[in-house]
């Protein structure tokens, strides 16, 4: 993982944000490369969704044709779409803090060792040792040095000395005695607060007068934009349920702590879409989307071995979820055996259109959603009042539709595509010894550059040559690049490590008889062939 963050900077993928004043935590900025990267992911992902969606056919595996659309919602909504949609109450995660060093932790990311020891004139025989560590080798390690500070034994004799009662990193329950926990930099145990409830969301106020009225809050997610937007939809398209709305935008979580290079940050990008169906049908939807998203990945080079769907055990849904999934990807910085979430499709019923009709629902003692009263008896956060039911003028039918939810994040997919594609081998230099090469394997079709331009030589007329290629590839629509400096092996190498699938080479037989030199990245295959057929091919190759 540090040879990909490494790569990212010099490269021009990723840069940290506001570098130059020591950087902000939990945000990030995309170099020249990186936004062509998350652009072509995006990209990639509306093409499916909405750009080559065919509504007159049904699609494998789909229980019928369906329609799709897009929006692009604000930012900043109205703060009752929050309390509606339970954001404003629900949307928290656990923060515990150390009183000694002064540290936030988020609770469920806290990582460490629990330790044993027989003899201890504390009297206390059993320690919880934090680890500072994002990785599990690096991590393990950690802890046995911070034991062995902790309890002054040497590191040769650590082992003999202490205990380990957990074999690799675990966290801790608010259950567990946190007067046994000993937190990084801390050089007493029991310094950790308990665990509270931190909301997740971004405050912010309308207008000049700053008054309690005026608070408003960054979306958390894109979602509720189009749930509100559900009948608009309806009154000014020709759709019918069922059909989808999809929607890519910025999304903010004011994260405890952001960790893991960009997989959680406090800005993002989402990729979502909702899908609205007749209740009876919502099922076989379900397993349709669920199915079809995770072929995505697979489609875009993402490798069966390291990508996984999981579907969440009935103690992991959401309150208001009648099933859920997630397409998971194993990162280099997971635990072995652990995955990270790279999108969730989530079977979500009529909450979130009921919710905006109704009010704030919960579950009552029946288990049943229903609208959630104070102690006068009336809503507590009420909703819009407007009618969402959906009418079928075909079948005379009123229901509130259910809904599927394909969320995605744009930056962990870019991410997971760059972990991914990193590789390292060996290859011959001009003069037949061995380097070292870095290689993005990325799919053509993400790749931020498609073709480079080489002139083999900066003479001759290759430049030329080279240049009038460079710019027909410029008006064909394909992303080019043209470099004429250092060794044609160092050339290659450089656009081997930033992904780019084929390189041209220009040179002396050019010139005769109008030939270049097509070079594939992953094959290192080299094919002759005429230059007026090269940009077809290339074209040819990517919608292949």
């Amino acid at each position: 993982m540090d040879k990909i963050v490494a790569l990212c900077k010099r490269r021009g993928f990723i840069f940290q944000s506001s570098e130059i004043y020591g950087g902000l935590n939990g945000f990030w900025d995309y170099g020249p490369l990186g936004v062509e990267l998350k652009r072509n992911v995006k990209e990639a992902w509306w093409r499916d969704m909405i750009t080559n969606h065919d509504e007159f056919s049904t699609p494998p595996g789909a229980p019928s044709a369906f329609s799709m659309v897009g929006l692009d919602c604000s930012l900043i909504m109205h703060p009752q779409v929050w309390k509606c949609s339970g954001h404003y109450d629900l949307f928290h995660d656990m923060m515990s803090d150390c009183r000694e060093t002064k540290r936030r932790f988020r609770f469920d990311q806290i990582r460490g060792r629990w330790v044993h020891v027989e003899k201890d004139a504390r009297g206390i025989h059993r320690y919880f040792i934090m680890t500072d560590a994002d990785t599990p080798e690096a991590g393990l390690e950690d802890t046995v040095v911070k034991a062995c500070k902790f309890f002054d034994v040497r590191r040769k004799d650590a082992e003999a000395a202490l205990t380990w009662q957990s074999p690799g990193l675990v966290g801790i329950t608010p259950k567990d005695n946190l007067a046994h926990v000993v937190t990084p930099g801390a050089t007493q145990p029991g310094t950790m607060t308990e665990p509270r409830e931190f909301n997740l969301m971004f405050k912010t106020t309308i207008g000049a007068l700053g008054g309690a009225e005026d608070a408003a809050f960054l979306r958390p997610e894109t979602a509720q934009g189009m749930f509100v937007n559900f009948k608009n939809v309806l009154d000014t398209q020709r759709v019918r349920v069922p059909f989808g709305i999809a929607q890519m935008g910025k999304s903010f979580r004011n994260e405890i702590t952001p960790r893991n290079f960009t997989f959680r940050s406090r800005e993002f990008e989402q990729m979502e879409m909702e899908f609205f169906c007749h209740p009876d049908q919502s099922r076989a939807w379900y397993q349709y989307w669920r199915d079809r998203r995770y072929q995505w990945y697979l489609s875009h080079g993402l490798g069966s071995d390291r990508l996984r769907l999981r579907d969440h055990a009935a103690d992991e849904l959401s309150h208001y979820s009648v099933g859920t999934a997630d397409v998971e990807y194993a990162f280099p910085f997971c635990e072995p055996g652990e995955f990270g979430e790279l999108e969730g499709v989530a079977h979500r019923g009529d909450f979130d259109l009921r919710s905006h009709m109704e009010g704030k629902l919960v579950r009552d003692a029946s288990g049943c959603l229903a609208v959630e009263t104070g102690a006068d008896g009336k809503p507590r956060h009420p909703g819009s009042g407007k009618d969402l039911v959906y009418f079928d003028d075909q079948s005379r039918e009123r229901y509130v539709p259910h809904v599927i939810e394909p969320a995605a994040g744009a930056d962990r997919a870019t991410l997971a595509f760059l972990c991914e594609s990193y590789h390292e081998d060996a290859q011959p230099d001009e003069k037949g010894a061995l380097q070292p090469r870095v290689v993005l394997k990325l799919h053509p079709r993400l790749s931020p550059i498609k073709v480079a331009v080489l002139p083999l030589v900066k003479k001759d007329g290759m430049p030329e040559l080279g240049l009038e290629l460079y710019r027909n590839f410029k008006r064909a629509g394909i992303p080019s690049y043209f470099d004429q400096q250092a060794a044609i092996g160092k050339r290659y190498r450089r656009q081997d490590e930033i992904g780019t699938p084929w390189c041209i080479t220009v040179d002396g037989q050019s010139l005769q008889d109008q030939t270049v030199t097509l070079r594939d990245r992953d094959s290192l295959e080299q094919v002759r062939m005429p230059v007026n057929r090269v940009i077809d091919e290339i074209a040819a190759r990517l919608r292949g």
